[in-house]
């Protein structure tokens, strides 16, 4: 279904009792942000502030649900677009023994020639207001989180094209505000916009840029979508809206963008000239992303049509709208990776609380030993998947959304010694663990059934005693490690009698090298007998929040340095891994790089959005979620410092 604007969405979110109007003024500094995080965090709305200091309203959450998502993207259920590319990839794909079979696939060019992307020489709607000044500060640009270095334009769809080919390229890429006509423009290592600068750099020449908001929301989706280089975003645009995409130039710039979004930033880049800092960005690991230095955007024309409205996002702890965005690539891009990359994968799905990059749950249907390394390997090697940092490989048929049953499965199928892979490559940029920027380690974890070639000569493990409850209840096991090591503030053992084989500790460290050296006492005494995984986690961890730890966790570790084994005997290990995930220091872990803080909203903030919610009409007061995290920030600002 194709929307003529991103006010034709909002209308058939209202229809659908999908969306909140809040006609209270509500600042976009910091308490815009504060009532999205309660709103998305507890299933809320799509929200359309109608009063925000500015000439224009502001859409945010209008993808934060499965229902939303879907509405955006024209379908009743994901699966339906995963169908249909299924059905178009078979007819591309598979054989043509006659001529008549390469007839038939008639129809279906004809249809993929409708999605094709069409430019016009006459003005689009987008340009029906030409601002005389253009001035990003007349935008109602959030300032999201309060250690943020500023205002950032969130939702962006980032035009750029190859100064050879002149391949055009649509990203994401967020945006912060210095000036009326100047921004950052934090386009990650790894993307197509960043090769484009590059080759512009290697010409000395300026490189145009363009930067759309609002339309039909495909265009968004698009911008995110994780497509192959040189695979025109706006033909899968006209996929998902079955319509092509009307294209015209904009007016500054050669450039081309849709003819009906809101608004038109035009501008360039000059790679000769001197980079500027950026950020701090509360991001969607859920930490702080540090300031860093990227190139220069300056605003020669803001174009937009009459009655504009700005779609912003924010991102932070997960859940967040992103989730939702990230749900529709899982189920969209699923098929194409059956087709073109790894047949016998079965399904996929990230959790969110690995946001996007941390976890990914794969099954497969097994035919040979070694098959599952295999997968890795190959899904490692396929475009953005290359960003994964956990891959857990499972057999047909599991649930990947079932956790406790998937947890089991592993419980029961993985030899922590033999069926756990380490590799070393390029990580997201925004991986505040790995040892260097954008290189670290990767972990993948066979939990198929095995072949007889692939089980180990491990010998069973014994019986665990551990009997406690979540957070260090009564019991045996816990109450002797709890007495034993005082650096221990709590375990959760609870998982043991589920028949999942984790044992939780949170440790106060306060030496070097205090978790490798805790477990290589709790191991080699006898304390832990029976335990195929204990995670180490920082004492502030809520422990009887499995969400919280998973995320944490995820985001903590550098696998191949922070999962390790104890040795029984030289040359034998204990049949357990043990992973310290917890924040690492100068001081006890010898770590260089900044450790950034995970995001919460200021007390000041908070207690605004409080008063002002009887106003919102948006129902009893929601609590602000910063309050469930402020226990894990150690200290004030973006950078988590080591002496607080």
């Amino acid at each position: 279904m194709a929307f003529k604007s991103l006010a034709d969405f909002i209308q058939t979110l209202e229809a659908n009792q999908e969306l909140v109007r809040i006609r209270e003024f509500v600042s976009p500094k910091l308490e815009i942000a504060e009532v999205a995080d309660r709103m998305v965090k507890h299933g809320g709305k799509a929200l359309l502030f109608e009063n925000t200091g500015t000439d224009f309203p502001l859409l945010i959450n209008a993808f934060a649900s499965d229902r939303r998502i879907c509405l955006a993207l024209g379908v009743n259920s994901l699966n339906e677009i995963e169908v249909h590319l299924a059905d178009l990839l078979k007819g591309f794909l598979g054989p043509k023994a006659s001529f008549l079979d390469k007839l038939k696939l008639l129809p279906t060019l004809k249809e993929v020639a409708s999605w094709m992307p069409k430019s016009v020489t006459r003005r689009g709607i987008c340009q029906e207001v030409v601002m005389e000044n253009p001035d990003l500060t007349k935008l109602p640009v959030l300032t999201c989180w309060p250690a943020d270095g500023g205002p950032f334009i969130t939702l962006p769809g980032v035009h750029t094209v190859d100064p050879a080919t002149g391949t055009r390229n649509l990203g994401m890429y967020r945006m912060q505000v210095f000036s009326p006509d100047m921004a950052g423009m934090h386009w990650h290592l790894h993307k197509g916009s960043a090769r484009h600068y590059h080759l512009y750099k290697e010409l000395g020449k300026r490189m145009p840029v363009t930067v759309t908001l609002g339309g039909d929301p495909a265009y968004t989706y698009a911008a995110t979508a994780p497509l192959p280089e040189n695979l025109d975003e706006y033909l899968l645009a006209g996929f998902l809206r079955r319509k092509k995409v009307e294209l015209v130039r904009c007016l500054t710039n050669n450039l081309e963008v849709p003819s009906d979004v809101d608004f038109v930033i035009e501008g360039y880049v000059d790679p000769a000239e001197e980079l500027i800092l950026e950020g701090p960005f509360g991001d969607h690991t859920g930490y702080y992303s540090l300031a860093g230095y990227f190139p220069r955007f300056h605003v020669t024309c803001i174009t937009h049509r009459k009655n504009a409205i700005y779609p912003t996002t924010i991102v932070g702890i997960p859940p967040q709208e992103d989730g939702w965005i990230g749900k529709a690539t899982e189920r969209i891009f699923l098929m194409p990776i059956r087709m073109t990359v790894a047949p016998e994968v079965t399904d996929m799905h990230m959790p969110v609380e690995g946001v996007f990059h941390n976890i990914t749950l794969v099954s497969i249907k097994k035919d040979y030993p070694g098959q599952a390394p295999k997968i890795m390997s190959a899904l490692w090697g396929a475009g953005q998947m290359m960003f994964n940092k956990i891959m857990i490989v499972a057999d047909s048929g599991v649930v990947l959304t079932d956790y406790p049953a998937l947890a089991r499965i592993i419980s029961e199928n993985v030899d922590p010694v033999t069926d756990i892979q380490f590799l070393r490559g390029p990580v997201d940029i925004l991986d505040h663990a790995s040892t260097s920027y954008a290189y670290g380690s990767k972990m993948g974890i066979d939990a198929t059934r095995k072949f007889p070639q692939e089980l180990s000569i491990t010998e069973p493990l014994p019986p665990s005693p551990f009997r406690g409850g979540a957070g260090g209840g009564a019991g045996g096991g816990v109450e002797v490690l709890q007495s034993s090591f005082p650096e221990i503030t709590g375990t959760r053992s609870d998982l043991l009698r589920q028949g999942i084989s984790l044992l939780v500790i949170a440790i106060k460290k306060s030496e070097k090298q205090h978790v490798r050296k805790l477990a290589a006492d709790l191991l080699g005494n006898g304390f832990v007998p029976g335990v195929k995984f204990i995670l180490f986690v920082d004492h502030l961890v809520n422990l009887g929040s499995f969400s919280q730890i998973v995320w944490i966790s995820a985001n903590n570790i550098d696998p191949q340095r922070d999962c390790f084994y104890i040795d029984r005997e030289p040359g034998v290990k204990f049949p357990t891994l043990c992973i310290d995930a917890t924040r690492k220091t100068r001081e006890f872990d010898n770590f260089q790089r900044d450790w950034p803080n995970i995001i919460v909203m200021d007390e000041k903030t908070i207690l605004s959005v409080d008063e002002k919610w009887p106003r919102l009409e948006l129902g009893p007061l929601v609590p602000s979620p910063s309050i469930t995290y402020k226990a894990l920030v150690v200290s004030e600002g973006a950078v988590s410092k080591e002496d607080s």
